[in-house]
């Protein structure tokens, strides 16, 4: 079980890092400060809405951190430079050296501190996984939890370092 939330807490701290994505965003941990540049085919903003919404081979990257998706929708708060929300849709891939995060939607919600991975969620350090229906991770308590359902159970498959 140690295992397990060791591989979890290291995937996933690097997922928070790669998407709290403002200075604003630094309540119990420095998440980073460093500049973030993201690429897509289109971006269509709303000042009133607060909202910008990036598609199409979206890639966002901080630092070591990238994120691909077909969509990247950022909801800011009242505060400039606030994200309250952030949604990754379609083919999220999260990438920080050889820990992958995969799943069809992921959202990042700052004022509740945590991230929520569904949509065949995955999770990947080297050849070790976890997979379920729901991966979610609090961000300020240090936790996660991965659950499934009848038709999809957690998995995790880890690969024990050879015996010498």
């Amino acid at each position: 079980m140690k295992i397990i939330n060791a591989v979890l807490m290291v995937v996933f701290f690097t997922v928070i890092q790669a998407m709290a994505v403002s200075p604003g965003n630094l309540a119990n941990k420095d998440r980073s400060n460093l500049p973030i540049t993201i690429k897509s085919n289109e971006l269509s903003a709303d000042n009133k809405g607060k909202t910008a919404v990036f598609k199409g081979k979206v890639v966002a990257k901080q630092g070591e951190i990238t994120i691909y998706a077909d969509t990247l929708t950022v909801n800011y708060g009242d505060e400039k430079n606030d994200v309250e929300k952030i949604e990754a849709n379609g083919n999220v891939r999260i990438v920080h050296g050889n820990r992958i995060g995969t799943a069809s939607h992921a959202v990042y919600d700052s004022k509740l501190g945590k991230i929520t991975m569904t949509g065949n969620p995955k999770i990947m350090q080297g050849s070790d996984s976890t997979s379920g229906k729901i991966i979610t991770y609090f961000i300020d308590e240090d936790k996660s939890s991965v659950s499934g359902d009848g038709d999809s159970r957690v998995i995790t498959v880890i690969h024990p370092p050879a015996r010498k």
